[in-house]
C-alpha cells in the first residue's frame, strides 16, 4: 500500500503514529464522511500503527485504500471502549465491521419417489413427490446415520437409474442387489425402504419398541439377515436420536455454546443452543471481519446479544475465546434481562484428552467441538462459492508471478518400500479443486526403487513433454509436495523442456515455500490466505496419492473365487463373472452350457463345475453356522432395565431397548472368506 493508491495514505499514516498510547474507539471515514470501520483498543497508537506495518490481509489494505481520515475517542479503560465500539456500531453498521447474516442451512434426509427410491442428505427442499425427515441440527450425525443405513440396507447408490446388463461394484460387495439388472423385483426392494421409514418415524420408546418387536419376529421366522438389518438400523438411529453428549448433565440450565472457524477475512460463528438439557437448535452466522482473533468473540456477541432476553442463564465459549470483557459486558446485560438473572461466561479447554477436564467439562468441549466442526464446515462452503480470490491474489504478489494463478497443478509421490510408485496430479482451479483434471503416473523408472527426485522428474517429463507437443494450456503454477531437492528436479525438466511454468515447493515439517535454486525459503504466518491455499493443494496432491497407492495394492492381493476354478485364466474368468456374477449361479449351470461359454470340451467344463459347486457348499455351510449362532443369542430375554421416570413402571425404556436389542443380535453373520 503507498500513496500512488491512495493520496490520504500518508497522512493517515501520520495519524496512527500520532495517536496516544491509552486505551480507546477509532473510527476509519471514507472521503464521503462515513464511517467504514470501528474498533478498539488497549493502545490506540500501537494497534493503529499495525495498520501499515508488514503484509497486511486483502480487506486490510482495501480499509486503508477506502479510508480518507482516521479519528479515536479515548476511554479510562478497554471495558468501556468496549462499550462505546458497541454503541458505535450500532449506530453507523459499518461496511468492515461484523454484519450479521443468518446462514444456517439445516441439512434434511431425503427418499426420493422412484421405482427403486434411494435416500440421500439435502438442503434444499422441493415439491417432487419426494419423503423428507428432518431437517437435522448435527450435520455429522446425520451423514454417520446414512453412512451407516448403506452399509445395513442393499439399496442402489446411483444418481440415476438405467437398465445395465451388468451390475456395479455394489453388488459385488453386498451393497446392493442390484435392480438396475433386475436382480431384484419391486416389492422385495421397497420393503427395505419401509424398514428405514420406520427408523426414522416416530420417537422415543415408541420407535425402538416397534423396531425391536420387528426384529424378533423375522428372527423367530429364520429371517435371521432382516433381523441383522433392523439391529444394525437400531444402533444407527442412536447416534441421531439419543446424542450422549448434549445429554446426561447434572444440570438442565439453558445455555448457548458459540464456537467459530476463520479463513482470511471470512469468518463463520455457529452457536448450538441448549434448552432443558436438549439441543434445540444452531444457528450459523456468516461474517467478514478484519479483527484480530482475539476481538472476534466480543464483536459477535455484542451483535448477536442486542436483546437482553435472548440470554441464557450460562454463554460457553473456548479458552481461547476467553475474554474478561465479554464475561463482565454479559453479567450487566444479563441482568437487565426480563428473568433479572445474570449470565455467566464460562471457558473451556477444547482438548478432551486433556486427563484434567471433569466429565462435565469433556462434554462442554465436545459440543464446542461439534459448534466449531459446523462453522469450519461453512467456511469450506463459502470458499467453494465464491472461489479463494484472496488467496490467489496474496500467492501473485508473493512469488512474482506475472498473472493470477487461476490453474494450478501439483503433484506427489507414494509408494510403499519402492513398490507400487505413483505420482499424483490434482488441479485446482480459482482456488478450488478441478477433480475433472485429476491424473496419476504408475511410475516405470523407480518401480523397487526409493528416489523421490527421480520420481518426480519421471512424473514432470511425461506431464508436460505431452502438453507441449498438444499445445495445451499450460498450468499458472506448479506445486511440490517437498522441499528445495523435488522442485530442482523439476525445474531442470521445465528448463529441459524451454517451458516457463512457475514452481514452487511445500515443505511439511514447518510450511516452508521453496523457489527453484533459493538459499532460504519463504516463511509465511499462519493465518495467511496464500499459505492456507498452498496447504490445501499439498493435501490434496498427498490424499489423491496415497490412495491410488492403496487402490494398486488392494488389486494386487485381490483374488476372484472365479479365477481359483480348474482351467479358469484372465479371460474366462471376465466370462464367467459378466454371465453369473456369483459362484452359487455357476454351481447350477449345465455342463453344455459352460463349455458353450468358454468354447471348452465337455470334460474341462465339469471339472470347472464340480469345483464351483464344492465352493459354493463351504460358502454355504458357513452361512448356516453364523445363523445358528445368532439365532441362539436371539433367545436370551430383553434386560430388565427401567428408566426411573417412565411412566408405567416396569417397562423398558428407550435406552434399555437399544441396549437389550443390540446385545440380542452381537454374534453377526461371518464373512466369506473368498471376496
Amino acid at each position: 500500500m503507498n500513496s500512488s493508491i491512495n493520496p490520504a495514505y500518508e497522512i493517515l499514516h501520520q495519524t496512527a503514529l500520532k495517536a496516544p498510547s491509552s486505551s480507546g474507539v477509532y473510527l476509519w471515514r471514507n472521503e464521503k464522511g462515513t464511517v467504514i470501520y470501528v474498533g478498539k483498543a488497549k493502545n490506540l497508537k500501537n494497534r493503529l500503527s499495525s495498520y501499515f506495518s508488514g503484509e497486511r490481509h486483502i480487506k486490510v489494505q482495501l480499509l486503508v485504500s477506502n479510508a480518507s481520515s482516521i479519528e479515536y475517542i479515548t476511554t479510562s479503560n478497554e471495558y468501556e471502549a468496549f462499550i462505546l465500539e458497541n454503541n458505535l456500531i450500532k449506530k453507523h453498521s459499518p461496511r468492515y465491521n461484523i454484519q450479521l447474516k443468518d446462514g444456517k442451512s439445516y441439512p434434511s434426509l431425503k427418499i426420493t419417489k422412484e421405482e427403486f427410491p434411494r435416500f440421500f442428505k439435502t438442503r434444499q427442499i422441493k415439491k417432487d413427490g419426494s419423503t423428507y425427515y428432518g431437517p437435522y441440527p448435527d450435520a455429522g450425525a446425520l451423514e454417520t446415520f446414512i453412512e451407516t443405513l448403506y452399509k445395513v440396507y442393499p439399496v442402489r447408490h446411483c444418481r440415476t437409474f438405467k437398465k445395465r446388463t451388468a451390475p456395479c461394484m455394489y453388488y459385488h460387495i453386498g451393497r446392493c442387489k442390484a435392480p438396475c439388472c433386475g436382480k431384484i423385483d419391486k416389492s422385495s426392494y421397497n420393503e427395505f425402504i419401509e424398514e428405514i421409514k420406520a427408523l426414522l418415524e416416530g420417537k422415543g420408546d415408541e420407535t425402538a419398541a416397534k423396531i425391536t418387536s420387528l426384529m424378533k419376529t423375522a428372527a423367530a421366522e429364520l429371517n435371521f439377515e432382516k433381523a441383522a438389518r433392523l439391529r444394525d438400523g437400531l444402533r444407527a438411529l442412536t447416534i441421531l436420536q439419543n446424542q450422549n453428549l448434549v445429554e446426561d448433565f447434572a444440570s438442565t440450565d439453558d445455555r448457548d455454546y458459540i464456537a467459530h472457524w476463520r479463513e482470511g477475512e471470512l469468518v463463520s460463528f455457529t452457536v448450538l443452543k441448549l434448552r432443558g438439557g436438549k439441543l434445540l437448535g444452531r444457528d450459523n452466522f456468516r461474517v467478514e471481519s478484519i479483527a484480530e482473533d482475539q476481538e472476534l468473540m466480543e464483536e459477535f456477541a455484542a451483535a448477536y446479544y442486542s436483546d437482553a432476553s435472548d440470554l441464557p442463564p450460562s454463554v460457553f465459549v473456548s479458552e481461547k475465546d476467553e475474554s474478561e470483557i465479554l464475561g463482565r459486558w454479559l453479567e450487566n446485560l444479563g441482568s437487565e434481562g426480563e428473568k433479572n438473572t445474570r449470565t455467566r461466561l464460562f471457558s473451556v479447554n477444547c482438548s478432551q484428552d486433556d486427563r484434567r477436564l471433569t466429565s462435565e467439562n469433556r462434554r462442554h468441549a465436545a459440543i464446542l467441538n461439534m459448534a466449531k466442526n459446523n462453522a469450519k464446515e461453512d467456511i469450506l462452503r463459502r470458499l467453494r462459492e465464491r472461489g479463494d480470490i484472496p488467496a490467489l491474489e496474496e500467492l501473485k504478489k508473493l512469488l512474482g508471478l506475472p498473472r493470477l494463478p487461476d490453474r494450478i497443478e501439483g503433484f506427489d509421490i507414494a509408494h510403499i518400500g519402492g513398490k507400487f510408485p505413483v505420482a499424483s496430479l490434482i488441479s485446482f482451479w480459482k482456488g478450488n479443486p478441478d477433480k475433472k483434471n485429476y491424473r496419476y503416473f504408475r511410475l516405470k523408472t523407480t518401480d523397487g526403487v526409493i528416489d523421490d527426485f527421480a520420481s518426480m522428474r519421471e512424473a514432470a517429463t511425461r506431464r508436460y513433454s505431452r502438453l507441449k507437443n498438444e499445445n495445451a494450456p499450460l498450468p499458472d503454477l506448479i506445486l511440490i509436495d517437498g522441499g528445495i531437492g523435488q522442485v530442482n528436479a523439476v525445474d531442470g525438466i521445465l528448463k529441459a523442456l524451454d517451458l516457463d511454468i512457475p514452481i514452487a515447493g511445500l515443505a511439511k515439517r514447518d510450511e516452508e515455500i521453496w523457489l527453484p535454486h533459493a538459499s532460504n525459503p519463504i516463511c509465511l504466518p499462519k493465518r495467511s490466505d496464500a499459505l492456507r491455499l498452498l496447504q490445501r493443494v499439498r493435501d490434496e496432491t498427498h490424499r489423491f496419492a496415497t490412495s491410488r497407492n492403496q487402490t494398486l495394492r488392494t488389486k494386487e492381493n485381490t483374488v476372484s473365487i472365479f479365477s481359483t476354478l480348474p482351467h479358469v485364466g484372465p479371460k474366462r474368468e471376465k466370462i464367467l463373472l459378466e454371465n453369473f456374477t456369483a459362484i452359487e449361479n455357476l454351481a447350477k449351470a449345465t455342463s453344455e452350457e459352460t463349455a458353450r461359454l468358454l468354447g471348452i470340451n465337455k470334460e474341462q467344463s465339469e471339472e470347472i463345475l464340480k469345483a464351483a459347486r464344492q465352493a459354493a457348499r463351504q460358502r454355504q455351510e458357513s452361512k448356516n453356522a453364523g445363523k445358528l449362532r445368532l439365532s441362539r443369542g436371539l433367545t436370551s430375554p430383553l434386560g430388565a432395565g427401567t428408566d426411573s421416570a417412565s411412566e408405567n413402571a416396569g417397562e423398558p425404556s428407550y435406552s434399555s431397548l437399544l441396549a437389550s436389542a443390540a446385545l440380542e443380535l452381537e454374534v453377526a453373520e461371518p464373512k466369506d472368506s473368498q471376496p
